[in-house]
């Protein structure tokens, strides 16, 4: 059998965690997260407050953030013979088509994930309320399914008014009316609803940091990338080059497209928030060869080896053991540097993943 280097070997990007360093709750107050300063060139390391993060960040940064909004696309059902069922709503809400099919009542088909002690069968039908409902069409592998859902008025009032926020599964609670503002970035647009999970290294903006580092001189623009669930699938393959990546919605305005060039032009660093925006932004550019306004999918699969076109920085949480997201953070900051920095933050108690503490690839 042919041997795998270690920089494609899955087991390279597994680390041991201790369970009480996974974030359960969000921190009281979103900037007084702790930050890791990683040097990605001479290895480096300093720790301080997600605060001060305008002391770090390099003159003329523009920090680039994903501006989709979490929707509360977990919703509890029932069989019609009364077994209960949970819907986890997958399509992005753009991709959405609703059809008239009477003067009050629109019908959709969509994707999504059934959970229930017994799987439902194709045709039946999973109520949420007597006006919401859906019926299974097709059951597919590791529990997705194709549905059509049945609604009357407005489907995201429905998922609004009923719905719950998805949190990932590490978190194991159930989720608080704190949670539908804490599971939102401060910069979340109304009208890119529909992720199903939060961009969560833009969780430790507040409004008043962001102005702060607007007055003096930083820049921010903003993409959308519809976070699906398979943000949190580990990777299974033995040879990470084996894996296949879930696609993603993206868009980019003309707006966007237009300052993150001329940054580019510029020589300005280019500071992404988040590893879903590396993704966009990298995925647009091996797509089209160049930032300009877009609207498609990308399943780009970032890990060693991989040569940025875009972005500059990263500002990222810690991710899951053997998840693709500490091979794209290898990527970009080299795979020893990581386990070094991910080293420093177990044995300084920072907390990981979507709620946890921050980190800052210089």
């Amino acid at each position: 059998m042919k041997k795998i280097t270690s920089i494609f070997n899955l087991e390279t990007y597994d680390f041991k965690l201790p369970e009480e360093l996974i974030a359960q709750q969000p921190i009281s107050k979103r900037s007084h997260s702790r930050l890791l300063v990683l040097n990605k060139n001479t290895g480096q390391i300093q720790l301080a407050s997600f605060s001060e993060l305008k002391h770090f960040l390099p003159s003329g940064s523009l920090l680039v953030g994903n501006n989709t909004k979490v929707l509360p696309a977990r919703i509890l059902g029932h069989k019609e013979t009364g077994g209960k069922v949970e819907f986890l709503l997958l399509t992005p809400f753009p991709l959405l088509k609703p059809k008239k099919i009477s003067s009050n009542q629109y019908v959709v088909e969509a994707e999504g994930l059934l959970k229930a002690s017994k799987r439902p069968k194709k045709d039946q039908k999973i109520i949420f309320k007597e006006d919401f409902y859906l019926i299974v069409k097709e059951n597919k592998e590791f529990g997705q399914a194709k549905v059509q859902i049945f609604f009357q008025g407005n489907l995201k009032d429905k998922f609004i008014a009923y719905g719950h926020i998805p949190l990932p599964p590490y978190i194991r609670r159930e989720d608080t009316q704190e949670d539908k503002a804490r599971y939102q970035t401060v910069y979340a647009s109304e009208d890119k609803i529909g992720a199903v999970a939060a961009p969560t290294a833009g969780l430790h903006f507040t409004k008043h940091l962001k102005q702060e580092l607007l007055a003096i001189g930083f820049d921010f623009t903003y993409i959308t990338l519809y976070v699906g669930y398979g943000t949190f699938s580990p990777v299974r393959t033995k040879d990470i080059r084996n894996h296949q990546m879930h696609a993603e919605y993206f868009e980019i305005s003309k707006k966007s497209a237009k300052v993150i060039s001329q940054a580019k032009r510029a020589k300005r660093p280019i500071i992404a928030i988040g590893t879903t925006t590396v993704r966009t932004l990298e995925g647009a550019f091996a797509l089209m060869g160049e930032i300009r306004p877009f609207s498609g999918f990308t399943d780009i699969f970032i890990y060693p080896g991989f040569k940025f076109k875009v972005i500059d920085h990263l500002i990222t949480n810690f991710h899951l053991p053997k998840s693709s997201l500490i091979m794209l953070v290898s990527a970009l900051a080299g795979i020893e540097n990581i386990k070094k920095a991910y080293q420093v933050a177990i044995e300084n108690k920072m907390r990981f993943f979507s709620y946890g503490d921050a980190m800052l690839i210089l």
